[in-house]
């Protein structure tokens, strides 16, 4: 199981910065104006040997200021349900704040593990000043720079121990388990029960904690998998439903769970920046996807160019990944659910496809002799030889040639188109590595 580590605070505390440390990517775009990040709020952290998801809430803010608080109070709330630690940060800079006790006093009724992490801590004078943050009762503040990464080791250190070890449920291998995933109101529940109609024939269900993943094996149609369902206690106040953090958050944890993804799209809705961040998570774990557009029984113009637009428009969102397959469905009458099932199991067999060593090179050898890479300073790109890679969790293939350097990724998406027009890997995503032979 994977676990997940939620960075709360108000704005401006450096949340961002900490992010970019601790998943070391410069991948959320961070400014001095208040409420700026936006769009990379989820990334893995890998440290010790051990590996945990990181969520920036501070890109789901609001940005207007009578909201502000409101919002952050609720993200708090919606951190300590989902997350497994949180990670409340302050600024020593601006000293204890009126909407930090706020905070505080939300995270100190909740049982999880929260660490008090004072930032922008750069010299010995400023130890002394985050002293102060102990009014807060959650115990010792730790003082680190994210900017610099000072403090950030031992702050890394302190997470593993307080992390539970991953555990591994009992679940029998080579069954595909699929996630269904989306933004509230796209349809999820309803498309489950069409899969599994209400006689539910159910095999087994396997559950762990409350935050853990709920497994459901089933038997329907000759089909035999397991849905994820991320479980924990359903929310009765709806405060949460309408949250674009909320969907994101919700569905990490049941897509790091899951081989294949069904994206369920609103088809009266279109594309929503919150489909987008969904779409982002599964990309950033590897998964295989199938795109259903649900409610397709209310969209008036069914005709075949209606169809290729809405098609278009989802692959150009979603590129450079675009080899996925789009069902247009519906929950309410049924219509196509036998065909969601057949093509999620369709995309999990081509995750594992294998490609001969021989076959490869003698497909895909001519064609990169009609296209070589382009030479850079004068200087020609050989590949002579190409291989798949033994038992890797997505297929992943690897291009030897003389200077591996100068190829770029252009040409690296040349090559990964070229090897799905000749083998069937819909849906899934592939490596294409480019070594010194």
């Amino acid at each position: 199981m994977g676990n997940l580590v939620a960075i709360v605070g108000r704005p401006n505390v450096g949340k961002s910065t900490l992010f970019n440390r601790l998943t070391k990517t410069r991948r959320a775009i961070v400014s001095d104006e208040a409420g700026t990040t936006r769009d990379r709020q989820y990334g893995k952290c890998e440290w010790n040997g051990r590996e945990f998801s990181v969520v920036d809430t501070g890109g789901w803010v609001v940005n207007s200021d009578d909201v502000f608080e409101e919002e952050i109070r609720k993200q708090v709330i919606i951190a300590t349900e989902e997350a497994d630690l949180v990670l409340f940060l302050v600024d020593v800079m601006s000293g204890l704040t009126d909407l930090d006790a706020d905070v505080a006093q939300i995270l100190r009724k909740t049982k999880l593990p929260v660490m008090l992490v004072v930032n922008k801590v750069d010299n010995n004078e400023q130890q002394y000043e985050a002293a102060e943050f102990y009014k807060l009762g959650l115990g010792d503040p730790w003082c680190i720079s994210s900017a610099t990464g000072s403090g950030t080791g031992d702050l890394l250190d302190e997470i593993l121990k307080k992390l539970k070890p991953g555990t591994n449920e009992m679940l029998e291998e080579g069954i595909p388990r699929f996630a269904v995933v989306g933004r509230p109101n796209a349809g999820k529940s309803s498309i489950i029960n069409a899969f599994i109609g209400e006689d539910r024939n159910i095999v087994t269900e396997i559950a762990g904690t409350t935050r853990d993943s709920i497994y459901t094996r089933y038997d329907k149609f000759g089909f035999d998998f397991y849905l994820v369902d991320t479980a924990g206690i359903r929310r009765k106040n709806k405060v949460t439903e309408d949250l674009e953090f909320y969907s994101v958050m919700r569905s990490i944890r049941a897509i790091e769970n899951s081989d294949v993804c069904i994206l369920m799209l609103d088809a009266t809705r279109g594309i929503e920046a919150q489909d987008m961040n969904i779409f982002q998570v599964i990309q950033r774990n590897n998964k295989s996807l199938v795109v259903v557009v649900n409610k397709w029984d209310l969209v008036e113009d069914k005709s075949q160019v209606a169809i290729q637009t809405f098609e278009q428009a989802i692959r150009k969102r979603m590129a450079p990944f675009v080899d996925f397959p789009i069902i247009f469905a519906s929950a309410l009458t049924k219509q196509r659910i036998f065909k969601v099932l057949e093509t999620a199991k369709q995309v999990y067999i081509n995750r594992k496809a294998k490609v001969g060593t021989a076959k490869l090179n003698e497909v895909m050898l001519p064609l990169i002799e009609a296209y070589p890479p382009p030479s850079i300073k004068g200087k020609y790109i050989k590949i002579k030889y190409c291989a798949q890679l033994p038992d890797t969790q997505i297929p992943s293939f690897v291009f030897y040639a003389n200077l591996p350097q100068y190829v770029k990724e252009p040409y690296r998406r040349f090559l990964e188109n070229k090897i799905r027009e000749n083998w069937n890997m819909t849906g899934c995503p592939i490596n294409v590595f480019v070594r010194q032979k």
